[in-house]
């Protein structure tokens, strides 16, 4: 068995997610979140922003680390068992674009339900709820201290 370990984002602007559509020769693979394989003396948070930035061309800044998911699949030599560590990022505008040599066809911001539906794997479902409680509880406490802030003036 062959372990990897892969960094990603669920990366919202103005409460819309970033996907990516992989279509491999043709062939349909689906709906995913940004992701991808850490680098040699690169953090978790550097492989993060790194993935993001080369498969959507998306500049995104890290708001928190989400968690970990876990998932096995066979390999083209092994099984290999992949460990993905994800980070809620936030961008600075709509703008993406699919990296085509990794075989994106598509990429965009969508609805929370939109993209809850869209996503092919169960793991990124649920990665994608977590995201959302801590993006809404990073909002409210946001609007919350500038509430207070706005009443000491």
């Amino acid at each position: 068995m062959i372990e990897t370990i892969s960094c990603g984002g669920v990366v919202i602007y103005k409460g819309k997610v970033l996907l990516l559509y992989k279509n491999q020769n043709g062939k349909y693979i689906g709906w995913v979140l940004p992701k991808g394989t850490v680098e040699a003396k690169e953090s978790f948070r550097q492989t993060a922003i790194r993935e993001v930035r080369e498969e959507t061309r998306a500049f995104a800044k890290i708001l928190k680390y989400l968690g970990k998911t876990q998932y096995t699949f066979k390999g083209t030599e092994d099984v290999v068992n992949k460990t993905v560590h994800w980070y809620l990022m936030s961008a600075e505008s709509f703008h993406c674009k699919p990296q085509q040599e990794e075989h994106f066809a598509d990429a965009g911001f969508y609805k929370k339900h939109e993209a809850y539906h869209l996503l092919k794997f169960n793991d990124e479902k649920q990665i994608i709820l977590k995201a959302y409680e801590e993006y809404d509880a990073i909002r409210t406490a946001s609007g919350i201290s500038k509430s207070i802030r706005s009443r000491t003036k």
